[in-house]
């Protein structure tokens, strides 16, 4: 019996060493076939970095403002007599827009030239009796003060009723009317908005390290999204003397032409100032960088070799120093250098060492001045 189980025991021994060295190779194998195994190059799309010419501008978004714009208002209370405008139109300064009633003034008025014309009269006799010495200096001189008095009550009700005519300060574009016949009006309340929009002002911040490269008179465009194809170009006419504490930027303004009124104060528009000749520089579309916390970096084609010494097609990360930007191009201040082949799709895919396979036929936009079909 015990044999028997001595021999069942070396068999079974023997049976479980030849399974374990069978799985042995055969996971050996496999880690070689692993070790072998090549990934399938990732299709992706490149361009060939070349240095081109580069504005030096300074960009930063604007909002338009009117040169001149008021609320007109009422001067003086009173009930709204007559509307002499549209809403929306021209006019020109002194125009009339309003009349508010002035009934009660104009009996004023007859009442005040009826006393001023007694107190010439007066004055007229009582100068006439100081000459005869018939009587004093002070009752000439009462006579000569209550003239004087008549007189400046006819100008101050004069003046009322002018000030209840409301003319238009300056020439410009109206807005929408917020009165109506016969409304009572307050001192100050709003009867229509008045804009002179050309030329008109565009204010924007810069930096404050950017602050010293604004000059009074440097060349200004002006591109509104709502106004694809349209530029406007204007000059910088003023420059704000604090740094705001908040933002750190300096507020710069500019004036500029605008002809028919498309430019509308309120609206935000992109700027470019600039500030000198342009350089050569190497430049990528926004679609070749990848974006990181850690740096921004690229992928650059290049021969490499794998494991065995096999000469393969594969890219290699390189981090690079962005700077400033144009349509769908980028500036990369260093870490690429023109001839560098980099790749333009696909390089969320990719990892340092990775194989590509390179395909052109249809690349990502590399276009400085963008015109997107509805801008």
């Amino acid at each position: 019996m015990a044999k028997r189980m001595i021999v069942m025991l070396a068999a079974t021994t023997m049976f479980v060493a030849a399974l374990g060295f069978v799985k042995f190779k055969q996971i050996q194998t496999a880690i070689g076939q692993a070790a072998a195994f090549q990934p399938p190059p990732e299709a992706v799309t490149t361009i060939v970095a070349r240095q081109e010419p580069w504005p030096a501008t300074l960009s930063a978004i604007g909002t338009m403002a009117a040169v001149q714009g008021v609320n007109v208002s009422a001067d003086l209370p009173g009930t709204v007599d007559r509307i002499g405008f549209d809403s929306g139109k021209s006019v020109r300064e002194g125009e009339v827009l309003a009349l508010l009633d002035t009934r009660q003034e104009q009996a004023q008025l007859a009442a005040a030239e009826a006393q001023k014309e007694l107190a010439r009269l007066n004055f007229e006799r009582m100068n006439g009796l100081l000459n005869e010495r018939v009587i004093s200096r002070a009752e000439f001189d009462r006579a000569t003060a209550d003239q004087r008095q008549a007189d400046a009550r006819v100008g101050e009700i004069r003046a009322a009723i002018e000030r209840k005519t409301i003319r238009a300060p300056f020439s410009g574009i109206l807005g929408i009317r917020h009165v109506n016949l016969g409304q009572y009006l307050s001192g100050g309340d709003a009867l229509v908005s008045l804009q002179s929009l050309n030329p008109i002002y565009v204010n924007f911040g810069v930096p404050q390290q950017s602050a010293g490269e604004m000059r009074i008179g440097r060349s200004v465009r002006i591109i509104a999204g709502d106004l694809a194809g349209t530029d406007f170009n204007g000059r910088i006419t003023a420059i704000d003397s604090i740094v705001n504490e908040t933002t750190r930027n300096v507020q710069v303004q500019a004036t500029l032409a605008n002809p028919g009124g498309k430019l509308r104060p309120g609206m935000f528009v992109q700027t470019e100032v600039i500030l000198g000749a342009a350089s050569a520089v190497v430049s990528l579309p926004a679609s070749a960088i990848s974006y990181a916390p850690y740096g921004d970096s690229v992928f650059v084609v290049t021969d490499l070799k794998n494991a065995s010494g096999q000469t393969y097609r594969g890219v290699r990360q390189q981090f690079v120093k962005l700077g400033s930007a144009r349509g769908d191009q980028i500036v990369i201040v260093s870490g690429v250098k023109a001839g560098d082949e980099v790749v333009t799709s696909g390089v969320f895919k990719l990892r340092n060492g990775a194989a590509v396979l390179v395909n052109n036929k249809v690349r990502p936009a590399n276009n400085p001045a963008p015109k997107p079909e509805n801008s």
